[in-house]
């Protein structure tokens, strides 16, 4: 990443570990909040706010908050996904995960409490007009609810130990994993205002995005490195799941990559020249080479 990434990433760190403060509940809730959200992670989803918002030329301050409520759903979805009755993770990122640590319980209800309080964020954010943060809530909602991640997720389990062909296997990836994605792209939109022809253009180079993070995803639990992934790998076989890899094979999983890759450099071809383009362009190349 350069310098720019890294500086961004660094305050969306900073703001996080300052994001869930104890309540006079006394109870330990909030520690197994922070446990998963200080878990580590690439944080590519609130990175995605900010360098979207910096292309457009906005103040990315404007798109902090938005940014960590962003990671916060994203995090209690990590929670969940480890649970025994799904996907059944000890170890997340290299640790043991937040039910290992906490208790099933205790871990069902710190990712509950990591999702309401995203809302309460961006409800709260004094930099956002009331407008857009109506907005953003109504985006947010759609992404993570029964339209975006969580209905993906119900159509990922549906799936195990089914047949599925290529369109059903899109079809639970643009909600499961490219919804948040998607909105990671399209809430520095809200914010920026930019023309219908950017917005279209980044909208579909946010799609693309989702469909490639999941492709590399099912390489990695093929072929990828454990201590690098800081997880076993061999998961989705273990579990039954139809993946990129299980349909195309090696080769053709890495061609489709290439291509949405090569889709969605063209979409951001269109904000040229008005828009310095060459931080999303790095995303691309992120999502191609990352090895965990």
């Amino acid at each position: 990443m350069n310098q720019q990434m890294t500086e961004y990433i660094n305050l969306i760190n900073t703001r996080l570990q300052k994001a869930v403060n104890d309540t006079p509940l006394n109870t330990n809730l909030e520690e197994s909040m922070r446990y998963s959200l200080d878990a580590g992670g690439k944080r590519l989803r609130p990175l995605l706010v900010l360098l979207t918002l910096h292309t457009l030329n906005e103040d990315v301050y404007q798109g902090v908050e938005t940014a960590l409520a962003l990671e916060m759903i994203h995090t209690y979805s990590l929670i969940h996904d480890d649970l025994p009755a799904m996907d059944n993770d000890d170890y997340r990122r290299g640790k043991l995960t937040n039910h290992k640590v906490y208790g099933e319980w205790k871990a069902i209800l710190a990712g509950d409490a990591l999702l309401t309080k995203a809302f309460e964020i961006i409800s709260t954010d004094s930099k956002l007009a009331p407008e857009t943060k109506v907005q953003l809530l109504a985006r947010l909602s759609q992404a993570s609810g029964h339209r975006g991640m969580v209905g993906g997720q119900v159509l990922d389990m549906q799936s195990e130990n089914a047949d599925i062909d290529l369109e059903t296997l899109q079809q639970i990836h643009r909600a499961k994993t490219g919804a948040l994605l998607k909105f990671a792209v399209m809430a520095a939109v809200d914010i920026a205002q930019p023309t219908t022809e950017i917005a279209q253009a980044l909208e579909a180079y946010s799609e693309h995005l989702g469909l490639m993070f999941q492709i590399k995803d099912d390489l990695l639990d093929v072929y990828g490195d454990q201590d690098k992934l800081g997880k076993a790998v061999g998961s989705d076989v273990t579990n039954h799941k139809s993946t990129y890899v299980s349909l195309l094979g090696k080769e053709g999983a890495e061609e489709k990559l290439q291509y949405e890759a090569d889709s969605a450099y063209r979409n951001l071809e269109i904000l040229q020249p008005q828009y310095d383009t060459s931080h999303l362009n790095e995303i691309i190349q992120l999502f191609i080479q990352r090895d965990h």
